[in-house]
């Protein structure tokens, strides 16, 4: 059994106005079996929360690491906790 997580990422670059939020909510439907969601920052990042398993959250955090995104990642920071729930799917806000 795959332990449960949470994690939230904070994506810095240019990351707003390219479809960032539409390809990251893509992605964790592609990847499957997380919640969450991608949220534009009034400082220009963009906050990726997503619960599920510890897996599938590693390979959404990859993805967002790798460059192969739109617009242009400088940097992520990331934060693992205990999942919270309350999400229903993967939404972009």
């Amino acid at each position: 059994m795959s332990e449960e997580v949470r994690m939230v990422a904070w994506v810095r670059g240019k990351v707003q106005a390219v479809g960032f939020r539409w390809f990251t909510r893509a992605n964790a439907l592609r990847i499957g079996g997380l919640t969450g969601f991608a949220l534009n920052l009034e400082d220009g990042r963009v906050q990726v929360v997503a619960e599920g398993p510890r897996e599938a959250c590693e390979q959404l955090l990859d993805w967002l690491r790798t460059g192969d995104t739109p617009g242009r990642v400088d940097g992520v920071a990331e934060m693992w906790d205990t999942p919270r729930g309350g999400y229903d799917g993967f939404a972009i806000r």
